[in-house]
């Protein structure tokens, strides 16, 4: 498949798609919320809390069980923005990273309005979605940059020393651009962390995760795209933090019965290549999608950090149906994150059959407006 608008796709391709595209974007909610409820607290307090295993359920989090945090709505706007760009192609108005800056400030207009403002036009069905208007411990990186209308560049990046991981979190979406090729996904996904991240680390992290999860949409195994990962950062200047990472989480998986101390050897801070490390080694040597993210949120780092990108990455790997179904009918937005998904499916497998340069669905426009 050469581009994600002309490809011909047959029926089983776009089924195995559509679930790799749910997989991950539910996946990885899943393990935000899992997380969520013991995000911030160190190992001995989970344990404490919830006994030697650590947590093994969805903990009630703001109100309720399942509840998931401002990185599953950026991921939602991220999708939200991809789907946004394919259609504003037609206009000759091709841009991407300017198209998924305007879906987060659609998002930092969640974070202090009451509610959807039917007054905007532009606004599409995402950002009229009230479950969204919510904070849910956005950082300050991400509230900052998306402050003013000013889009950060990789020349000029809004806050120039965040390495945190809150870019590399919000960043499955661009490995499901399985028509692009993977060096594309990488620099899309670096370029739009530039939006709230100035550190080369932050930025490739979030880049290197796009390209694991682009492997894996298209496929391929987790070891093989991590490989694929590698071969391309070393072609990066300033990636050898994350490469490192990446490789010391390949290591790891030998080491031992998995468990926190390896885990926390690999890090336990929210700088974005440990998180990635973390999450990394947890999809790789996890049992299962209910096992991998038990791991990825027991231990002393930031649990819905690195629950969330453990659990896209296994989603992308498994599919949908590989996810456990009691979180997956508890999960808060989840029919939110299944419509979002079966578009953004639909959008890159039949995109020239709801609009063109000449015509458009107009059900679609009302949904992804070109303005």
């Amino acid at each position: 498949m050469s581009t994600g608008t002309t490809a011909v796709w047959g029926r089983v391709q776009q089924q195995d798609f559509r679930s790799r595209v749910r997989g991950a974007l539910l996946g990885g909610a899943i393990g935000d919320a899992l997380g969520a409820g013991v995000a911030g607290l160190p190992l001995e307090a989970i344990r404490a809390t919830h006994g030697a295993d650590g947590v093994a359920d969805f903990v009630p989090v703001r109100g309720g069980r399942g509840a998931v945090t401002a990185v599953t709505q950026l991921t939602l706007f991220t999708v939200d923005g991809l789907i946004r760009a394919q259609v504003r192609r037609d206009t000759g108005a091709w841009h991407p990273p300017t198209d998924v800056h305007r879906a987060h400030l659609r998002w930092a207009a969640t974070q202090s309005a009451w509610g959807p403002d039917e007054r905007r036009k532009d606004n599409g069905w995402l950002a009229g979605e009230e479950w969204l208007y919510a904070r849910r411990a956005p950082t300050r990186e991400c509230l900052a940059g998306f402050g003013d209308a000013t889009m950060g560049t990789l020349a000029v990046p809004k806050n120039p020393a965040a390495r945190d991981s809150a870019a590399l979190t919000r960043s499955a979406p661009f490995g499901l651009l399985v028509g692009w090729e993977p060096q594309l996904v990488l620099q899309l996904a670096v370029e739009c962390a530039a939006h709230t991240h100035g550190h080369a680390t932050a930025q490739l992290a979030a880049g290197a995760f796009a390209v694991l999860v682009h492997g894996l949409a298209r496929g391929e195994t987790l070891d093989g795209s991590v490989q694929h990962a590698l071969a391309l950062l070393a072609e990066r200047p300033g990636s050898e933090q994350v490469s490192e990472a990446l490789r010391q989480a390949l290591g790891s998986v030998r080491q031992g019965i998995p468990g926190p101390a390896l885990i926390e050897a690999l890090g336990d801070t929210d700088s974005a290549e440990e998180v990635l490390a973390v999450a990394l080694y947890c999809a790789l040597v996890g049992e299962d999608v209910r096992h991998g993210l038990r791991l990825a949120v027991n231990h002393s780092g930031p649990s819905a950090a690195t629950g969330a990108v453990c659990g896209a990455l296994l989603g992308a790997l498994h599919g949908e149906t590989a996810l456990p179904p009691a979180w997956l009918a508890e999960v808060e937005g989840r029919s939110t994150l299944l419509e979002l998904s079966d578009d953004f499916a639909m959008e890159m497998t039949q995109g020239p059959a709801l609009h063109s340069p000449t015509a458009v669905a107009p059900g679609w426009l009302a949904r992804y407006p070109r303005d």
